[in-house]
């Protein structure tokens, strides 16, 4: 990964993630500075028991409407990792909700009750775009 696409991917961007036999589902996710994309799901999401038996997924992110048309798309094994997932959710909600407003806060706080299990994507391929 190139440090201009970790600068776009360190926006808070919408990821779209696909995993084997799964559609495109919209995730929030957080691009390391080791180059790794990570994001939380419950642990016994369809998108994690699909992982477990075939540990590929791929993860596109587009720049918004009204900025030059640009996308990065990030493909490699997935790892499931147990550790880490309640504060990277909570990380990233700060990043994409407004906590302040307490029916996110009292969103948080029910995810942060559940389960959680933490996906890391270790890029094999990284393909952009930018027009």
């Amino acid at each position: 990964m190139t440090p201009d696409d970790l600068e776009f991917l360190q926006r808070p961007l919408h990821g779209f993630l696909a995993v084997s036999a799964g559609e495109p589902r919209p995730v929030w996710f957080e691009a390391t500075g080791e180059g790794l994309i990570q994001l939380f799901s419950e642990a016994d999401a369809l998108k994690v028991r699909r992982v477990r038996r075939d540990p590929r997924a791929s993860i596109v992110v587009a720049a918004p409407v009204g900025e030059q048309e640009r996308w990065v798309s990030v493909a490699g094994r997935v790892s499931l990792e147990p550790d880490g997932a309640h504060d990277l959710a909570t990380r990233l909600a700060s990043r994409y909700w407004d906590l302040d407003d307490p029916v996110r806060a009292a969103d948080l706080e029910a995810m942060l009750k559940t389960d959680l299990v933490r996906l890391v994507i270790h890029p094999e391929t990284v393909r952009r775009t930018v027009y």
